[in-house]
């Protein structure tokens, strides 16, 4: 199954037919969105998007690495790396399965001492 890509245009069309916003403004929306999670990331490290998942910054350490073609051993700098976790509702979409309902969180007034 080949991957398809889906460009900032396509978005920006989707959001066009969706809510009906001018094809200009839908495109900046986008734009807008891309670079609230891009800036998020830089200062934050972590984005939540409910129901579809988190992406994160990770550090990697230094590490020596093999080219492949000569064997030859090669250091592979520390970077930060990009991650994504899907959330369960989004896995179980794509696995064609009904979502699994969110465990509900009891605040501290629904909560028994026992007396």
């Amino acid at each position: 199954m080949a991957g398809r890509t889906v460009t900032r245009a396509q978005l920006a069309e989707a959001v066009y037919q969706e809510v009906g916003l001018s094809r200009s403004e839908s495109a900046e929306l986008v734009d807008s969105l891309l670079a609230e999670i891009a800036d998020a990331l830089l200062a934050e490290g972590e984005v939540k998007i409910s129901s579809f998942g988190t992406f994160s910054v990770r550090q990697k350490g230094e590490r020596i690495g093999r080219n492949p073609k000569t064997g030859e051993e090669v250091p592979i700098l520390p970077r930060r790396v990009l991650v994504f976790r899907a959330s369960q509702v989004l896995k179980s979409r794509i696995n064609g399965e009904a979502p699994r309902p969110e465990p509900q969180k009891i605040g501290a007034a629904g909560r028994s001492n026992g007396r």
